[in-house]
């Protein structure tokens, strides 16, 4: 046996070997914090419990017929899918038999919901979500994804959405389901960013990252250039620059694959302003805020224009807004050309 063959063994065998669970893991961030009631970790949990439900819905979208739309729109004037009703009832059922989940709020949904209604002042945690990111690739077999933040509940909060408005750097965790050739998890809880990946034979996520650092650069940007012309000329400026500069384009139509490879092999994410959509069209506290925490937690930066995302003080449940997010020195890059 070669050198170079014992130590693709080894390889294989430390892979083999990794059993720290997503449930695990979770168990050793609790460990931390002596004062910890465990309340966090179940609500974790219940996310994790929901990811693997709605992957099994996805695999089968075709054999049990849930493809297409159901003929209705959604709070966003978007069109529904079977499978977008199916994720957001999915979610509801797991985080509302949750213990300390106080308030859910989705993006398929005009109000935030009261879970525990007799002692909403006593709930400690917001769940906010967008239960299927890019569901319009679903009928082509595209890559989908669920994106996730987890607020405080503020008990002294005169209305239930003035407990939910709150700014990004107040998220005590975020992280988005990646519904691919494989199921991926990414989470953080303000301590850098780990991921995992479902193994469907024991039913489990197991972890395949820990401290994830997105790369300083990468020569690849994401946007939906069919709107290019009506973009704003400081990120047309930035196109030309890019396309001058080798920069190859990357567009997954959903929000969770483009972040996640750019998180795995660098690049810049955009979605500026257009005529259609002047304040932009991401919502920023269901997508904007929690991927700009994991990305941000990631060593990388998240800008709307040339503000911080995670400073905005949202004002509306639905609010929009234009995204940049990615690589430090791409998003920089950007930002030189506005």
């Amino acid at each position: 046996m070669s050198p170079h063959e014992l130590d693709v063994d080894q390889f294989a065998l430390t892979r083999r070997d990794n059993l720290t669970t997503l449930q695990s893991h979770i168990l050793a961030g609790q460990a931390k914090h002596p004062d910890a009631t465990g309340t966090f970790s179940w609500i974790l949990s219940a996310i994790s419990l929901s990811a693997k439900v709605i992957s099994a819905k996805i695999r089968r979208a075709r054999i049990d017929d849930v493809l297409g739309g159901i003929g209705n729109t959604n709070v966003q004037g978007e069109k529904q899918q079977k499978l977008d009703v199916i994720a957001n009832e999915t979610l509801m059922r797991c985080l509302g038999n949750r213990e300390g989940v106080a308030i859910v709020a989705s993006e398929e949904n005009e109000e935030p919901l009261i879970i525990q209604r007799q002692s909403t002042r006593d709930g400690r945690y917001v769940v906010l979500f967008d239960p299927l990111d890019g569901s319009s690739n679903l009928d082509t077999c595209g890559g989908v994804g669920t994106i996730f933040s987890i607020l405080r509940h503020d008990s002294l909060a005169d209305t239930v959405e003035e407990s939910v408005l709150q700014k990004g750097t107040r998220q005590l965790a975020a992280g988005y389901v990646l519904y691919g050739s494989s199921t991926v998890l990414v989470l953080t809880a303000g301590a850098g960013v780990s991921m995992f990946v479902l193994d469907p034979l024991i039913g489990a996520f197991l972890r395949v990252a820990d401290d994830l650092k997105i790369p300083k650069s990468g020569k690849t940007y994401s946007t939906n250039e069919g709107n290019r012309r009506s973009f704003d000329p400081g990120y047309q400026r930035y196109l030309d620059w890019a396309q001058e500069n080798g920069y190859s384009s990357r567009y997954a139509g959903a929000m969770v694959g483009d972040v996640h490879r750019l998180l795995l092999q660098g690049g810049v994410f955009l979605y500026p302003p257009t005529k259609k959509s002047p304040e932009g069209k991401l919502r920023l506290m269901y997508e904007a805020n929690p991927m700009s925490m994991i990305v941000e937690q990631a060593g990388g930066k998240a800008c709307a224009g040339k503000q911080r995302i995670l400073e905005i003080q949202p004002k509306a449940l639905h609010q929009r807004t234009s995204v940049v997010l990615g690589s430090p020195d791409e998003v920089a890059h950007v930002l030189e050309h506005l």
